[in-house]
């Protein structure tokens, strides 16, 4: 399988939602595929440009929690699939393995107690054109998320890039616990299918220093359970 290093993160129509509100479209489906239109352009451009495209799409799971009205799972999950089939639309003319997506719970410093559980959209993520899939898994809230895919079967061809650290607490995990998550993930999944990640991005969340030393867990932690996955001689 050819794993791709360098990416370049865009937003997906979703999340450019969330910022943008809409005032001319007469229906949300029509705005998402103008959002889409928009955004078609971008992502082509990070593909012909060398880049791995990554769709950052927080709003796959960060939307149910600011309905306004509230919404109920199954009247969210349709939301979920207009939305995804707009940011497929978007990703037409891109060969799948040039693109990975994104989602999270968000970095705000909340309880999380309202957090949308995994397990309701989890097989709509994985109609996301894309070859590698990167979520949210080092947080408390979200820790045993691992659980889901004893059930749920990672299609074949795909990379599943969850995170082994947090973004949301300035606590440094040990490399240790980092290659205990990295190891879970590969048994399950297979080790050629499972890259070591980040629940989502340090900028103005923690302080340098803090980031760096996160990542240097990371890489620590990826060598211990590359020792583990790869014994000597296999």
């Amino acid at each position: 399988m050819k794993h791709y290093h360098f990416f370049f993160p865009l937003l997906s129509p979703g999340w450019v939602a969330h910022f943008l509100g809409n005032e001319y479209y007469q229906t949300e489906e029509a705005y998402f595929y103008a959002l889409a239109d928009f955004c078609q352009g971008d992502y082509e451009a990070v593909v012909e440009a060398g880049f791995v495209l990554q769709i950052d799409d927080p709003a796959l799971v960060t939307r149910f929690g600011m309905a306004n009205p509230p919404m109920s799972i199954e009247a969210y999950r349709k939301h979920v699939e207009m939305r995804i089939a707009a940011t497929n639309y978007a990703l037409r003319h891109i060969p799948e393995d040039r693109i990975r997506y994104h989602t999270c719970w968000g970095s705000w410093h909340t309880p999380h107690t309202t957090d949308l559980p995994f397990r309701h959209v989890i097989d709509l993520m994985l109609t996301v054109k894309a070859q590698a899939y990167s979520v949210e898994a080092a947080d408390v809230r979200h820790q045993l998320d691992w659980q889901l895919w004893e059930d749920v079967k990672l299609p074949e061809g795909k990379i599943y890039i969850p995170g082994v650290v947090a973004h949301k607490t300035t606590t440094i995990e040990p490399p240790e616990l980092v290659a205990d998550r990295i190891v879970t993930y590969a048994r399950i999944m297979g080790r050629e299918n499972v890259i070591a990640g980040t629940d989502c991005g340090y900028g103005n969340r923690v302080y340098p220093d803090i980031g760096w030393a996160k990542m240097r867990s990371v890489a620590e932690g990826a060598a211990l359970a590359s020792h583990q996955l790869w014994p000597r001689g296999s």
